[in-house]
Formats: structure tokens, sequence, C-alpha cells
């Protein structure tokens, strides 16, 4: 799709034109091959027009150019005054609107007659001749086809201008980009206004934003789903329309006003119903929308001690705008979700409003913040395995907090950030309820394998029997919290003898085992060495 104007038009003179049997000639072509044409009307009346809508392909025989009572005269072949005839009946047609007139030969007529030939030519009707051979119900078959055929067409540019319109919602300048789109897709210029009558953005060559306040001022004083119209000499401006963005309340929060050329068609008008729709879901978040959290950020920014000392009433309406930001209940609890991006995760292009609405739109949540890691989210949710597996696909990785009350959230909060290094460090998500709330259970499988790695390394790669000596000495005079006497005892050693192994392996690894700090490290380490000689071994035996 090319994104032409021209393609959301309906079934034109000229296609229709195009697609009828060749025996069917067009005797005048009055240059409106590109008018839409609305349906195919036989008709024997002599002023068919109160029955017609605009846009219409007449079909006649020839009856309304006989004489009156339709009898032959003159040789059967002169019709009483049949040029004052034909020109009424051709201008009463052009007036209505019709886009072209089909004259069928048989019964009455061998050929199109002069007068209604020169009738057409002098008011500008397109005409077309229709042999005997070609039935009027097959021209209305044909057309019923080209609709049929269109109206899929349509739908489907539709479909895909739809797509279009909410890829614009959800970039980094989702009116700009609406605004663009539209004037892809149909031919006209657009402006968004503010409610101070001031341009937010445009698309196209407008007319001077002064030239429209008369326009605004009846937009913005009206009330009501409406239209306000205006015309200026100007091209693209021949016909100006303006449509109010209105709040749930009706209040007039902007306006788009739009030019044209000429009359939108009605799939036309579909898209700039479209972006009006979301021209006023865009400015009702921006302005009268999502009241919850505003009033929340602001009640806890102006008064953050009443979250931890104040009363009932206050804590209260605290939990209330807490509920509708995360659409729960006031006694229902929520978790902290945090969310970090992998390596492999596709970049967010469309800037970070996308993003935001994606996490809002999985989290079921308001409360959500973008961060330098990622994301941070509030929501009633249970987070579920299916969620989490979704959000992975992603390319995301998550930390799940408990289920708690309002005033729990910010230890909530400190506890999911306590484990996102481990996160980063696995590659997998966790969830604090799973959590073993303990140094070696924060530090998780990988991480602590990696400390044991670098920390323990001089001692690894001895000789496995030296290597595991020096690892047992060692872990036993840890537990023993540096005690000889016990370390010899367990190990069935003389004291001396540790003394001299410990003394060795803090040379080899070249710590002062005497620091604290050191021998909690070690502690921390040692409690990964048997998962490290596993996967060592492991390794070993597959080279």
């Amino acid at each position: 799709m090319d994104g032409s104007p021209d393609q959301l038009d309906a079934v034109t003179l000229g296609q229709f034109l195009d697609a009828l049997p060749p025996e069917v000639a067009v005797v005048h072509d009055a240059g409106n091959r590109h008018v839409p044409l609305r349906w195919v009307e036989p008709s024997e009346l002599e002023d068919p027009t109160p029955y017609l809508l605009d846009g219409e392909f007449v079909l006649t025989a020839g009856l309304p150019f006989r004489g009156e009572g339709n009898g032959e005269s003159g040789g059967g072949r002169d019709i009483r005054n049949s040029t004052s005839r034909a020109q009424e009946y051709v201008r009463r047609l052009v007036d209505a609107g019709v886009a072209a007139l089909g004259f069928g030969l048989q019964p009455y007529y061998d050929g199109v007659p002069d007068h209604v030939l020169a009738a057409c030519r002098q008011h500008g009707l397109t005409l077309v001749e229709v042999p005997a051979s070609v039935p009027f119900a097959a021209l209305g078959l044909e057309f019923s086809k080209l609709l049929e055929s269109g109206n899929v067409r349509v739908f489907r540019q539709l479909a895909e201008t739809n797509r279009h319109l909410m890829r614009a919602v959800l970039s980094a300048r989702p009116e700009h980009e609406l605004l663009a789109a539209l004037t892809q897709r149909v031919p006209v210029w657009a402006v968004l206004f503010g409610a101070d009558g001031r341009a937010r953005a445009r698309a196209g060559a407008a007319v001077e934003p002064s030239q429209l306040q008369p326009l605004l001022k009846k937009l913005m004083t009206g009330s009501g789903p409406r239209v306000e119209t205006e015309a200026f000499d100007a091209p693209g401006s021949a016909l100006v329309f303006g449509h109010p963005l209105r709040s749930n309340k009706d209040a007039t929060l902007g306006s788009l006003v739009l030019g044209a050329d000429k009359p939108l068609t009605p799939a036309q008008n579909s898209v700039v119903s479209s972006v009006v729709g979301l021209l006023e879901l865009l400015v009702r978040q921006r302005t009268s929308g999502s009241l919850a959290p505003s009033q929340l950020a602001t009640a806890l920014l102006l008064h953050p001690e009443t979250l931890a000392g104040g009363n009932t009433r206050q804590l209260n309406g605290l939990k209330d705008l807490l509920a509708q930001s995360v659409a729960g209940t006031r006694s229902g609890q929520v978790r902290v979700v945090q969310g970090m991006r992998t390596a492999d995760a596709p970049a967010a292009d469309d800037g970070p409003v996308r993003e935001l609405l994606q996490w809002r739109r999985l989290f079921d949540s308001k409360m959500v913040e973008l961060t330098d890691y990622g994301f941070a989210a509030v929501t009633r949710l249970k987070v579920d395995d299916q969620l989490v597996e979704e959000v992975e696909q992603l390319g995301w990785r998550l930390v799940v907090g408990e289920p708690v009350e309002l005033s729990g959230l910010p230890a909530a909060y400190r506890r999911t950030s306590s484990l996102r290094p481990r996160v980063a460090a696995t590659g997998k998500s966790a969830r604090v309820e799973e959590v073993t709330w303990s140094v070696t259970g924060l530090l998780g499988r990988e991480a602590g394998t990696m400390l044991a790695a670098r920390l323990l390394a001089p001692v690894l790669e001895l000789e496995p029997e030296r290597r595991d000596g020096q690892l047992r000495v060692l872990k036993c005079w840890l537990a023993a919290n540096g005690s000889w006497d016990a370390t010899a005892k367990e190990l069935g050693l003389h004291r001396n003898s540790v003394r001299r192994q410990v003394n060795a392996i803090a040379e080899l690894l070249d710590l002062d085992l005497g620091l604290a700090q050191s021998r909690a490290e070690l502690w921390i380490a040692l409690q990964y060495d048997e998962v490290l000689l596993a996967g060592n071994a492991q390794e070993s035996q597959d080279r």
C-alpha cells in the first residue's frame, strides 16, 4: 500500500466504464471518470430525479424522449418538442448530481438521438450507448461485483490504516505522528489545537491559524459531537471542517481542523473519525484522564508522612486512589514488579511512550515508571508463570515481589531491588517469595560459583588430592571460627599441622585471614566449591 489518498475512494465512474463489455460505447465523455459512483438505476420516468441520489448512473431506453402518451407521429421518429424535452431532462439529471446517462437501443431507438447527445454535451453529462445485446440487468450486476470487490479492498485498506494509526499513537510524538498518518491516507491538511487555541501539531500546507480563529471559537463554545465548516480561497482549503475534542463530561479540550479541495468519501471520513477518537483519548489522558495516579502522587509528594503516620481516613483515601490506579479494590493487596532488559531484547524504536503503555497493559496498572535498569510497576495481578513467560519472550527478566498492603510498598520495593543483581547474573526471573533470605540465597548459584572460581582459583588449580585436602582444612577452620584446637580435633590432625596448612593457604590465596572480611568472603565462596568442582569435572568429561 503506497498510501495515496485515492486508495480510499469508492468505485468510480471510470472503473465501472472500463469493466463494461466492449460493445458498450461512451458517446460523450464529460471528463468525470474520477467521480464516485453510488448506484446503477434503470428508469423510464420523465423526471426520475425525486427518486435519485447523487452519483448514480441512470439507464433509459429513451421512453422519456418520446411524444405525449408515448405514441409515435410524423413517420414514427419525430418526438414533439424533442430538443426542449431532452434539454430539460438532461438538465434535471445534472442538477441532481447524476454521474452518467446510459441510453439503451431498442425497442424505441436504433441509435442515440442527436438532440439527446447535444443536450449531454451542453450540460456536461457523460452519455453511454448500450446496445440491445447488453441488458440493463447485466450492467447492474457488473456494478454490484465491482462494489463488492471495492468494499473488500476498502475494508482491507482501512484495517491497514488503523494499524498505522495505532503505531502512531504508541510513538514518542503521538499527536504529530497521527496527523502525519492521516494526511498520508486522506487528501487533507490538518492542524491540532489545544484548549488555549494554540496549534499543538500540524501536517500539510494549512491556512494561517489566525484565519481559523472564528471556526475555533464556534468549536470551543458549542457542545456535543459536531462538525463546524468554513471555506477559504486558498489551495486545499475549499472545504475546511473542524472537530471538537471532548472530555467524558463534554468539555472541549481541543480541536482538530482539516482542509480539503472536495468533500471526503465515506471511507476517508471513517479514517478521520478514527483519528478524532484517538486524539480525544490522548487529550483526555493528558488532561482529565488518569486522575487517581496524579492525586496519589501529589498526596505522597506533599505529605509523605501520611503513609507511616496518617489517620484511618487519610490512609483509606490513599488506598482508594491506589485501588483505582491498579484496577483493584481498597482491601486488595498489591505487589512490586521490576523488569530488566536482556542483551538480546529488541530496542524500543518508538520511544518510551509505547514501552510505558505496553507495561501498563500487561500489568493492568497505571502505576508504572521507566527506570535506568528497565521499569518498575505496582500491580494487583498475581503475575503468574504465563505472564512471566510472555514478558520473557519480549526479552525481559522480572523480579516479582510478594503481596503487600499500601504501607508495605517501600519495603517491598527494597526487597525486589535487592534481587536485581541476582537476576542480572543468572539471566532468570525471580520471585521474592521463593528466595532464601541469606547471603548465599540472595547471591544465587551462578553468582556464587563465579565468586568461588575467582577467590579460590589458586587452590582449585592444585592437584585433586592436594586441592581437596586444603579445601577441607580451610572450610573446617572457618566453621570453627579460626580455632586451631577445634579444627585439629575435627580433622584428627595436630594443631601445628593445621596452623601450617592454613598459613600456606593464606599465602597461596594472597589473603590476610586475620581480617573478618577475608574470612567472610572465603566462607561464602566455599558454599559453592562443590558445585564448581562438579561443573569442572563435567567439562573435563565432555572434552
